[in-house]
């Protein structure tokens, strides 16, 4: 009876200093999450248009859910039909995201 008596102060003991622990790499990992799931518009101008591959030139500002900082780069539109009402020279707001290593526009409108 007493080693059941140790088995079980020991578990009790080991489970709260490990419970602890673990609820806090679940909050760290909640918090990680959702820090790089904060994705938001970027403001750029529209440098250059090509609708039959559905690219688009963008000088941009930092790109914060990327940790990307401005420059001018080509990027790809999810959907083609997405550049139909933008030209060189637009301001605009986008959203991108790396889908691969490949970073795609999901968002394109006019700057306010």
């Amino acid at each position: 009876m007493n080693a059941i008596k140790q088995i079980l102060a020991i578990s009790t003991l080991a489970l709260s200093v490990a419970l602890p622990v673990s609820s806090f790499a679940e909050s760290a990992m909640d918090r990680k999450m959702d820090t790089s799931q904060q994705a938001s518009m970027t403001d750029g101008e529209v440098k250059k248009v090509d609708q039959s591959t559905g690219k688009v030139t963008i000088k941009h500002g930092d790109i914060a859910h990327l940790d990307m900082p401005g420059m001018t780069m080509v990027f790809t539109a999810k959907k083609k039909d997405m550049l139909q009402n933008v030209k060189a020279g637009d301001k605009i707001r986008f959203m991108v995201v790396d889908e691969g290593g490949k970073m795609i526009v999901t968002d394109i409108r006019p700057a306010q």
